[in-house]
C-alpha cells in the first residue's frame, strides 16, 4: 500500500511516500524560483503542475503505483484561469503584497470585526485573496474578462489531476469570503468584489475522494499548517504543536471561534474536523540561534553551541535576550521592535548569551500559551528546534509542559498522507491513524524553576517592545 502525501510549499515541493503503517518508504524535494518584483510575487501555474506530476512519476518509477495522493499547500497562493481552466495571467503567491489599496477599501467597509466574525481573520491585509480578486479586476480588466474559474493552489492541483472543480474547506479560511460558522461562501464579500459562486469550486471536506490520477485516488488534504499538526498527532484538545524552525508556529485546535479582540491578531481557521484551529506565530524563533551562531560562533556546530550553553546555570546568570530580529507579532503586535541583550557585566561569555537565545524563544513560547489561555498537556516540537535536547528541556520547564518530539519530521507529508489514506479508505478515521505516529523523546519538566527568569523577560519587553 502506497500513500503519497505531498507538501507544497512557498520555494520547494516535498513529496513522501508511506506505507499502511505510516513507514516513510521514500521522500524527495524538488525546489523552484519565484519572480519577485518589490511587493508582487509571481510563478508560472502551469510550472506547479509540471514539478508536481513530475515528483509523482518519480515516486512511482521508485515505489510502483499509488494507491492514494493527498496534496496541502499554502493557502493565499491564487490562479485565475479561463472556462477551459487554462490561466488567464501568473499566479499570484501568498507573498504579495500589492493589494494594499484594495485592502483599506474592503476594510473601510466590513471592518476588521465583522470580517473576523465570519471569516475568523483578525487582520485583512493584502495577502488574502479577496484583496488579490478586487486588485486584478481594478487593474487588469482584461485579464478579469478572461477569468473563469478561480482557484487556489490546491484546487489547481486537484483540477490538474483529476478535472475536477472542489476546493477544500480549510483552504478557504484566509480568502476572507469564506463563512468558517456556517462552513459556506460569504455572500456579501463575494458581491462586493464581484466574484460570482460559479466562478469558485465546489466545497467539500478534508479526506474526501474526488477523483483518479494515474491509477491512485486522489483525496482532499488541508492547509499546509494542519496537515503538519495531523502529521505530529495533534488532533484533539490538551495537545498543542509548536515548530521552531526560523519562525515559530503554534497550532492549537478549537471547539469554537474565540470573541473577537481588538488587540488581538490570532487568526481562527476551519479545521479538518469541522471544527477549528488557532495560529499563532513568532518571524524569529529558529532564526535567532542561527543568527547568533553566524554573527558570534562561526566556528562552532550547533551541537557545540548546545554542549557550550548546557553549562551556563538556567536563567544566564541574570543575561535576558529579546529575540525581535524581525519585530515582534504575537502575543504583542510591533513589526518595529528589535532584539537586544540586557544584563550583561564583564563575567558573562558567549555561552551565556547562546543559552539567553534558547531561554528567549522558550518564554516566547510560553508566554504565546499564557495568552490564548488554552489547557495544555502537552507540547509536540517540531522543526530544527526539535533536534536540540538541552532546547527541548528548557521549553518543557519554563512551560512546564510535556514535551514530546517524533520520528518523522515531514509531518504535512505525513498528514497528507493519512487524508489520503482515510479518502482511500485505508484508514477508518483521522483518529485511527494517528494512533501509528511515533513519538521519539519525550520530555517532561524537571522542577528547574524558571520563574525568575520568565518574570525578567516579560519586564524587558514591557520596557523595550513598545
Amino acid at each position: 500500500m502506497n500513500l503519497m502525501g505531498i507538501d507544497i510549499g512557498t520555494t520547494s515541493i516535498k513529496t513522501a511516500v508511506f506505507n499502511e503503517n505510516l513507514e516513510e518508504i521514500s521522500s524527495s524535494v524538488a525546489d523552484y524560483t519565484l519572480e519577485t518584483k518589490g511587493d508582487i510575487v509571481e510563478f508560472d501555474a502551469e510550472q506547479y503542475w509540471e514539478i508536481t506530476r513530475n515528483e509523482i512519476l518519480g515516486a512511482k518509477s521508485k515505489n510502483g503505483i499509488m494507491d492514494a495522493i493527498a496534496v496541502d499547500t499554502q493557502c493565499e497562493t491564487l490562479i485565475l484561469t479561463d472556462e477551459n481552466g487554462t490561466p488567464v495571467r501568473k499566479a499570484i503567491v501568498w507573498l504579495d503584497n500589492r493589494a494594499t489599496e484594495e485592502t483599506e477599501i474592503i476594510e473601510k467597509h466590513f471592518g476588521r470585526k465583522k470580517v473576523y466574525e465570519i471569516t475568523g481573520q483578525p487582520e485583512i491585509t493584502a495577502t488574502w485573496p479577496a484583496c488579490k480578486l478586487l486588485w486584478v479586476k481594478r487593474h487588469e480588466p482584461e485579464v478579469w474578462a478572461k477569468t473563469k474559474k478561480i482557484f487556489l493552489l490546491e484546487d489547481y492541483i486537484l483540477y490538474k489531476m483529476t478535472g475536477k472543480f472542489v476546493s477544500e474547506k480549510t483552504l478557504q479560511s484566509s480568502t476572507i469570503y469564506f463563512d468558517i460558522k456556517k462552513a459556506q461562501w460569504w455572500d456579501e464579500m463575494l458581491d462586493f468584489i464581484s466574484v460570482s459562486k460559479d466562478m469558485l469550486p465546489e466545497l467539500v471536506g478534508s479526506g474526501v475522494c474526488v477523483g483518479e490520477f494515474d491509477e491512485a485516488k486522489v483525496v482532499t488534504s488541508a492547509i499546509d499548517q494542519i496537515a503538519g499538526a495531523i502529521g505530529a498527532g495533534v488532533i484533539k484538545k490538551g495537545i498543542v504543536s509548536e515548530m521552531t524552525g526560523t519562525t515559530m508556529v503554534i497550532f492549537m485546535p478549537s471547539d469554537n471561534v474565540p470573541e473577537y479582540d481588538e488587540a488581538s491578531i490570532v487568526p481562527c481557521h476551519y479545521n479538518y474536523d469541522d471544527k477549528y484551529c488557532l495560529l499563532s506565530w513568532s518571524p524569529t524563533a529558529g532564526m535567532a540561534l542561527k543568527w547568533f551562531k553566524n554573527a558570534f560562533c562561526e566556528d562552532l556546530s550547533f551541537k557545540e553551541i548546545d554542549e557550550m550553553a548546557e553549562k551556563i546555570a538556567p536563567g544566564c546568570d541574570g543575561v535576558t535576550f529579546l529575540p525581535y530580529l524581525c519585530g515582534s507579532t504575537m502575543p504583542k503586535y510591533n513589526p518595529k521592535a528589535r532584539a537586544s541583550f540586557t544584563g550583561i557585566t564583564p563575567e558573562h561569555g558567549r555561552a551565556h548569551f547562546a543559552r539567553a537565545v534558547m531561554e528567549s524563544v522558550s518564554c516566547m513560547l510560553k508566554s504565546n500559551l499564557d495568552y490564548l489561555k488554552l489547557d495544555v498537556a502537552e507540547i509536540r516540537a517540531m522543526g530544527g528546534g526539535a533536534k536540540s535536547p538541552l532546547w527541548c528541556g528548557i521549553k518543557a520547564d519554563m512551560t512546564g509542559k510535556t514535551l514530546v518530539t517524533l520520528k518523522n519530521n515531514e509531518t504535512a507529508c505525513l498528514g497528507s498522507a493519512i487524508l489520503a489514506g482515510v479518502g482511500a479508505g485505508v484508514f477508518e478515521s483521522v483518529e485511527e491513524a494517528a494512533k501509528k505516529i511515533e513519538v521519539d523523546k519525550v520530555y517532561k519538566p524537571t522542577g528547574t524553576d524558571y520563574t525568575e527568569a520568565y518574570n525578567r523577560y516579560l519586564e524587558y519587553d514591557k520596557i523595550l517592545n513598545v
